[in-house]
Parts: structure tokens; sequence; C-alpha cells
């Protein structure tokens, strides 16, 4: 019966770090495109607007939102250190 190898260091020192640098980027950009929108939307720009200026509260919703991960995101990155 064969048992599993142990993880590397890799795996345990940094793909937690990887991760949260990921999911702080991504959150980053969604900020962006959404803050993005809103602004090219409310500023009667609505053909520079990446999603079209499709709804002024899904835009404010995902901005909050996307900030609120930031913050979890940067503040995991700080644990792990």
């Amino acid at each position: 019966m064969q048992t599993s190898p142990s993880p590397t260091v890799f795996e345990v020192r940094l793909m937690p770090k990887a991760l949260c640098l990921f999911s702080l980027v991504a959150s980053i950009l969604v900020v962006s495109l959404f803050l993005l929108d809103a602004v090219a939307g409310l500023a009667g720009m609505t053909s520079l607007a990446p999603l079209g200026y499709a709804s002024l509260m899904m835009d404010i919703t995902f901005v909050v939102l996307g900030g609120i991960l930031i913050y979890l995101s940067w503040s995991t990155y700080r644990e792990q250190r």
C-alpha cells in the first residue's frame, strides 16, 4: 500500500501566500473594472464603459464587495509572513 508523498516546501510555505496574492490581484481588477464602468456611465460616456453601464447599483455593490475582499486578502497575507 502506497502512502501519499509528503508536501514540499513550496506547498507548505509559498502556496498560501501565492493564493492570497492572487486573490488580492483579482479583487483589484474587479474593483477597477466596476469603478471604471460606474465613472464612465455617470460621466455620460457609456461607449467607454467596459460593461456598458448596465446598472449603477451593480457597480456600487461590486466595488464595495471587492474592497472588502481586498482588505481580507491583504490581512490574510500579512498573517502568512
